[in-house]
């Protein structure tokens, strides 16, 4: 499985997403996270396991975070 890195939200509440040293997009729920990962090629991924996988790296924000802060 790829270290996967997910940033703080941005302005539109995405969080961009990166496998290893490869910026592969902007996530808007953890589904999306999945997509990435099927797309890559690990096949079985469930939402559940991306958000409390320790190959997860969540910058600012755990995974149940997905609105920009409020300023």
């Amino acid at each position: 499985m790829p270290q996967v890195v997910v940033y703080p939200p941005a302005d539109d509440g995405g969080r961009r997403v990166r496998f290893g040293s490869r910026f592969v997009g902007m996530a808007y729920t953890l589904h999306d996270i999945v997509e990435f990962l099927y797309r890559a090629g690990s096949e079985g991924v469930e939402p559940e396991d991306v958000a409390s996988a320790d190959w997860v790296e969540w910058r600012g924000a755990g995974p149940a975070v997905w609105a920009p802060p409020r300023m």
